[in-house]
């Protein structure tokens, strides 16, 4: 606070201009983490950037753009297609072998007729499994960061209408 009572919170420009120019190299980096490198793992790291990324936009810009962003649906949606992602690759490597596969052996994938068993397996952990985990975690960080959030926007709202003035947006 600086020294006015009833505002905690101000806009200032220098912070919304920096979080702006941020926020999408902070993204491309996540992107970069999840499928830049040439092994598995990464995933997990590049969700939780992402995630950081939107947290560091939904606190400077407030919780209602920050949800506008990344709307409930979205958030859901993302949550689905990373669990699909990876648990549809490993079924499709049952699948396709008719069930002489065990669960994500990318040997059993038409793909690896074509590459080696190697590469084949190189793709799909780096590529459609890390993606899959990226988009997961990212999805349940930021499910997990707005909920809290909300709940203490709630609170702030139910002490504004009972008359405590010291919170205004």
């Amino acid at each position: 606070m600086n020294g006015k009572k009833g505002k905690i919170w101000e806009e200032n420009v220098i912070i919304e201009t920096i979080t702006r120019l941020m926020v999408p190299f902070i993204q491309i980096y996540a992107l970069y983490v999840m499928v830049g490198t040439e092994g598995a793992g990464g995933g997990f790291q590049g969700g939780v950037v992402f995630a950081a990324s939107i947290v560091l936009f939904t606190v400077t810009f407030g919780i209602s753009k920050g949800r506008k962003r990344l709307p409930e649906s979205w958030n859901a949606a993302l949550n689905s297609l990373g669990l699909y992602l990876y648990a549809g690759v490993g079924l499709l490597c049952i699948v396709l072998s008719l069930g002489a596969a065990q669960y994500l052996n990318y040997a059993a994938l038409p793909l690896s007729q074509i590459m080696s068993p190697a590469h084949t397996r190189a793709l799909m952990i780096s590529d459609v499994v890390e993606v899959g985990i990226g988009l997961t975690v990212m999805s349940i960080f930021a499910s997990i960061f707005f909920d809290l959030a909300w709940k203490g926007e709630g609170k702030k709202n139910k002490d504004k209408n009972k008359g405590d003035k010291e919170v205004q947006e």
